[in-house]
């Protein structure tokens, strides 16, 4: 096993080197093999000691010089200037067998110099959850953070309960943020200088965005890639239901994956009201807002690149403006045509049918309180004239008969909104069964729900239940973050 330590060496002002806490009694719970052959590391060598020593910081391979990364960030709106991982530790960089760098990062592996009087520690549900669900993710073809294992710890973890205590093995493109250029040029402004911003934007170019090193202007041209990938990023999440729920600028990444599934959940009855994390009682988060939420985390990543963009300042400031105001026709784009896809029209059909058939059918939605995935996976079979399913979603389907007809005339396919409306999503009332079951020792759950939606798109016989709303008796949701 070897891992670079790269990061580590180039950026010391970001990266204090750290060791993992003690593991009682490793236990492994949950494996990605696939993930694990991906990265060129055997799934049976990862189950033994050596490998449960690797997954749990432990164990560091000769070479490697595991780290606590540096951040700062706009919780909520409110900036916070030092944040970093409290509870987790960069392990190192790896090259997967597609020649890919990776990040092997860990959750949960003890308190670090960031740590803010925080124990460092992660239990069972949540990192389940993280697994579950950026599994999930990948499978529905959303750019994501991969998990690569679950390990308990045998240690308890004190929350409101006692919990068994367990650590996630995740793996990114990189754990580059936006919070950690504003990091970076918090140091940077005490030192009256840009070097530690300007290196890593440097770095970001280099293993991220390598077509901007050749721009006329490299820096805005990291800037744009980094927009570009987030409205790319932000359609996809609205797309398919996604609601991230903690949105603050350390959890928007340079990469353009989707990172750290805390208060996280999918639509179930289409609101763009709709709020499930415990902490966001203002609604900042809702699924509504995220594009513009976006689009205030790209104006923070701007303001930290500002004097990489000319001496100049106010000139400085105009150009980043220019540029950011490309955000909303990128989103717009990209959702637009994730929404002709889900429809099943062709080019043929204007943008402007395309988004006044969207935007009338998610009216619809929203005032009979219907589900989305379910809606849009019926309505696949509508287009093939069987729609009694997707008919009876509605408590009076005159107004969806009308848009139907305008929808028809459009002669949509549905065997192309099969391969983009999914069946199975991780339903919030079975992902919360999974995740009980799970901390009490029966991963039985998890592993069927784990079936199902790692292969969201092909129906399987027994698998039903997957595929149904919650309950009514299942009642309003809330997600936590786990910390």
């Amino acid at each position: 096993m070897q891992l670079d330590d790269e990061f580590a060496r180039l950026f010391p002002e970001l990266a204090p080197p750290w060791q993992a806490a003690a593991v009682p009694v490793p236990r492994l719970l949950v494996l990605n093999a696939p993930l694990a052959t991906e990265l060129g590391l055997d799934p049976a060598w990862l189950a033994g000691p050596d490998g449960l020593g690797l997954l749990t910081g432990t164990a560091v391979p000769d070479g490697a010089t595991p780290v606590a990364q540096g951040y700062a960030g706009h919780q909520f709106g409110g900036y916070v200037p030092r944040l970093g991982d409290g509870r987790a530790l960069l392990m190192g960089e790896l090259t997967d067998r597609d020649g890919r760098r990776r990040d092997l990062h860990l959750k949960g592996s003890g308190p670090t110099p960031f740590a803010r009087g925080g124990d460092g520690l992660a239990a069972v549900g949540p990192m389940l959850r993280e697994y579950v669900i950026s599994e999930a993710m990948h499978a529905l073809g959303v750019p994501t953070t991969r998990a690569l294992a679950v390990t308990a710890t045998g240690a308890t973890v004190l929350r409101d309960t006692p919990l068994p205590g367990a650590v996630l093995a995740r793996v990114a493109a990189s754990h580059l943020r936006v919070g950690t250029f504003q990091y970076a040029a918090q140091l940077d402004a005490r030192e009256r200088k840009t070097d530690l911003v300007r290196r890593l934007a440097d770095y970001s170019i280099a293993r991220h965005h390598p077509q901007a090193a050749a721009a006329p202007a490299p820096y805005l041209a990291l800037f744009d890639a980094v927009l570009t990938a987030q409205a790319d990023l932000v359609a996809q999440w609205m797309l398919v239901g996604f609601i991230h729920g903690v949105m603050n600028t350390d959890n928007m990444t340079i990469a353009g994956q989707t990172i750290d599934y805390g208060p996280c959940a999918f639509l179930e009855a289409y609101d763009p009201d709709t709020v499930f994390s415990s902490i966001d009682a203002g609604g900042r988060y809702r699924y509504g807002n995220q594009p513009a939420v976006a689009q205030w985390n790209l104006a923070r990543f701007a303001e930290t690149l500002l004097p990489l963009f000319g001496d100049d300042g106010e000139a400085a400031v105009e150009v980043a403006m220019e540029h950011l105001d490309a955000f909303g026709p990128r989103f717009d784009t990209a959702w637009l045509a994730g929404m002709r896809a889900k429809l099943g029209v062709g080019e043929d059909t204007s943008d402007d049918q395309v988004k006044g058939l969207a935007e009338d059918v998610l009216e619809l939605l929203q005032r009979h309180q219907v589900d989305y995935t379910g809606f849009f996976r019926r309505l696949s079979a509508a287009a093939r004239g069987e729609d009694t399913a997707v008919r009876a979603l509605f408590d009076d389907a005159t107004g969806f008969d009308g848009w139907a007809q305008r929808w028809r005339a459009l002669n949509p396919d549905g065997t192309v909104m099969d391969r983009v409306n999914p069946i199975y999503i991780p339903r919030n009332h079975l992902v919360e069964q999974a995740l009980s079951a799970g901390t009490e020792g029966d991963l039985g759950p998890v592993q069927r729900l784990l079936d199902a939606v790692t292969d969201p798109y092909r129906a399987r016989d027994g698998l039903e239940r997957y595929a149904e709303a919650a309950p009514p008796e299942f009642g309003p949701y809330r997600t936590f973050c786990g910390t």
